[in-house]
């Protein structure tokens, strides 16, 4: 049984206040409802409504001391006011020294997708999010594109073969990292219970927009390019400490902030650079893994979190910096930033400015949504999304409508946003992408 939509109601009756049949239909083909339209200003009003109350909420739990309130907000781009509104909900609580929003920003569980918040003594769990170490690598192999351009459809197929995608799923090739050795560390992150079952799980790549890209850069040479973070363990960490913090699982919601030094703080610090580690070591394995269908040497590797939280030191203070979705960008450090499937990604390298000091040494971690999933799947038919990636010749194995590329903003004017703060190094053009396949919905949230 099909579960109802909860924003038809509304979207109806904007589709009638404009003059237009709601079941009218629309689109290609049979099309839809011209009330599906609507859709997304109804959800949008929904949203306005949720970030009202829970600022409301905000106001009434421990009083912001005066020397955290109204830190400052820098914004790239351009965001709907809900994305705006959940950032400024987030700042409202904690010690929070300073806040941004790249442009590839938009509304997240509890924190924007794209929002960076610092805080002083204090760490947000929520602000991390449940897929702790999701992040993207990248490595340069010294094989040309041009030896292997004819058996790319091949070479794409035995990546879907070998590497494991989709929802809960183990290596079927077992890997050894020091990392499973490492008792202490799973003793002070209380991950112990989970340890064999991460050993199964290393390695594979998990469902949504996670990904594994083939790519030639200007030089003609072959890229692998990987989306993913730290799976099941990951997101049994975010749970289990957001609800001992007493925090909320849901868009608008109250952050869940911690103390550093408290002992809930320490041990949510030890789960998450254990996860941060884990996903380190999965990306590292798939990469090498694909480079072996392939062939050739890694010449050079790109490798970045980004949803996470890292120490660091910002106007001579240390500082917790929380990045949901957004890559660090300190002068000379490097981060590949991938577009939607068929549009070029890109390596780009953090460069030292006000700009960038001004946007706590952070950039983007991809194009950006500018439909929700449901919304995608709604909007764009299969007929438009293979005939993007034709015109691109891009072979594509596996995804769903919810990642087409048009239900993501273009990665160039996203970049563009952050002038001053960032330089491209490399564009990188795809040519094979390999996801999980249709009706695979990952639970441990990105």
């Amino acid at each position: 049984m099909r579960r109802s939509d909860p924003y038809m109601e509304r979207a109806r009756e904007l589709c009638v206040a404009a003059g237009v049949d709601p079941d009218s239909r629309v689109g290609e083909g049979r099309g839809q409802p011209a009330w599906c339209l609507y859709r997304d200003a109804a959800r949008k009003e929904h949203l306005g409504r949720e970030a009202a109350a829970a600022s409301a909420e905000i106001v009434a739990l421990r009083p912001q001391e005066a020397r955290f309130q109204n830190a400052p907000l820098e914004v790239h781009g351009q965001h709907d006011e809900a994305t705006i509104e959940q950032m400024r909900n987030c700042m409202a609580v904690g010690n929070v020294v300073g806040g941004v929003i790249c442009a590839d920003g938009h509304l997240g569980y509890a924190q924007p997708v794209g929002g960076v918040i610092a805080y002083e003594g204090q760490i947000s769990i929520s602000g991390v999010g449940f897929d702790i170490g999701c992040g993207n690598m990248a490595a340069r192999l010294d094989t040309p594109y041009e030896a292997i351009r004819d058996v790319a459809p091949l070479l794409a197929r035995d990546i879907a073969r070998i590497i494991s995608f989709g929802v809960g799923r183990t290596n079927a090739e077992k890997v050894e990292h020091a990392l499973f050795d490492d008792g202490h560390a799973w003793v002070e992150s209380d991950m112990e219970g989970y340890r064999q079952k991460a050993v199964s799980q290393l390695g594979t790549v998990g469902s949504g927009n996670h990904y594994v890209d083939l790519m030639r850069d200007e030089d003609g040479y072959v890229w692998v390019g990987v989306h993913f973070g730290s799976r099941g363990l990951g997101h049994t960490s975010a749970t289990r400490y957001l609800k001992a913090a007493g925090g909320k699982d849901g868009m608008n919601v109250p952050p869940a902030v911690i103390d550093e030094d408290s002992e809930l703080g320490r041990r949510y610090i030890a789960a998450m650079e254990l996860a941060g580690r884990y996903a380190y070591a999965g990306r590292e394995w798939v990469v090498d893994r694909v480079r072996q269908i392939i062939g050739g040497n890694i010449t050079e590797t790109i490798h970045n979190h980004h949803n996470y939280a890292w120490r660091e030191n910002h106007n001579g203070k240390d500082l917790w910096v929380v990045r949901k979705g957004a890559t660090p960008a300190f002068p000379g450090q490097k981060g590949f930033v991938g577009g939607s499937m068929g549009d070029d990604a890109v390596i780009i390298e953090g460069v030292d400015s006000e700009e960038s000091k001004a946007s706590l040494y952070s950039t983007v971690h991809g194009a950006g949504r500018l439909f929700s999933r449901t919304a995608a799947k709604r909007t764009f038919t299969r007929k438009q999304m293979d005939r993007w990636l034709h015109e691109r010749g891009v072979t594509l194995i596996g995804a769903d409508l919810d990642e087409s590329p048009m239900a993501y903003r273009r990665l160039p004017e996203v970049i563009a946003e952050h002038a001053g703060t960032i330089k491209v190094l490399h564009t990188l053009r795809p040519f094979a992408v390999v996801m999980a396949g249709k009706d695979l919905e990952d639970p441990w949230k990105d």
